[in-house]
């Protein structure tokens, strides 16, 4: 393998940050590198707000309901953007932009263009030596968050990534097994051997679970997946998202 492989295998979530805040010449390098992911016609529908204010750390650590939101040397919030793309048009064009603007096809090239610049940025951060976690739960109140960072129209908080020097080395999550999630040339739909594939990795997730060092339970993957899809889907988290008006139709 490779320095690049290596770094990649060796991922693992950070959720303990020594007190130590990045430096400018860190956060630099690590939103170019970010900045260099390919995106879709080259529109770079994503932008990257870095919170730097410790108030507004502390409140989105309330919101959250984490401390290494507020506790990390870098807070980093990944946003949908494609209010950019009408800075340049005139009150016409605007107007004529708003049926791709609202599209279901646009939010989801805009969503995939901010994963695959977060991905770059946690992958060159973890190159330096540092520590990266991401963060789904600003969902917890997107509107409260829409307010304090200010978004304009077709500008969505997808998720956050903490940053900065581990205080941790929690063991590495086994994966599924490649064949559960590689397949050529068609999905595989045997039921019973994606059965048997699972069952195998869900052991294999109950021994980490029970034996990892911290927050030791038991469960597996399929477990708590199945019991998460049993509950009421949050109502509310579409229905910002449309008010942002996109994802409409």
């Amino acid at each position: 393998m490779n320095p690049v492989i290596d770094t990649i295998m060796s991922h693992r979530s950070i959720r303990q940050f020594k007190d130590e805040a990045m430096t400018k010449e860190q956060m630099k390098t690590i939103i170019e590198a970010a900045q260099m992911a390919p995106s879709s016609r080259f529109m770079q529908t994503y932008s990257i707000i870095g919170i730097t204010n410790p108030l507004l750390k502390k409140d989105l650590g309330t919101i959250t309901g984490l401390t290494y939101v507020e506790n990390n040397g870098h807070f980093l919030i990944f946003c949908a953007d494609l209010h950019r793309l009408t800075i340049m048009a005139s009150e016409e064009e605007k107007q004529n932009m708003q049926d791709m603007l609202e599209s279901t096809q646009f939010y989801q090239i805009a969503t995939i263009d901010a994963s695959l610049a977060a991905q770059n940025a946690a992958l060159a951060a973890e190159s330096m030596g540092l520590g990266v976690v991401y963060i789904g739960a600003i969902a917890k109140n997107l509107p409260e968050i829409d307010k304090l960072l200010n978004l304009p129209s077709h500008v969505i908080p997808l998720f956050g990534m903490a940053i900065g020097i581990p205080d941790q080395k929690p063991e590495i999550k086994p994966r599924l097994p490649i064949q559960a999630v590689y397949f050529e040339n068609q999905y595989n739909s045997d039921a019973e051997e994606q059965r048997e594939f699972t069952e195998s990795y869900d052991q294999k997730m109950k021994a980490y679970y029970q034996t990892r060092s911290e927050n030791p339970r038991a469960d597996t993957w399929s477990g708590k997946n199945i019991a998460l899809f049993q509950k009421k889907a949050d109502a509310n988290y579409s229905q910002y998202v449309k008010s942002k008006r996109m994802n409409v139709k």
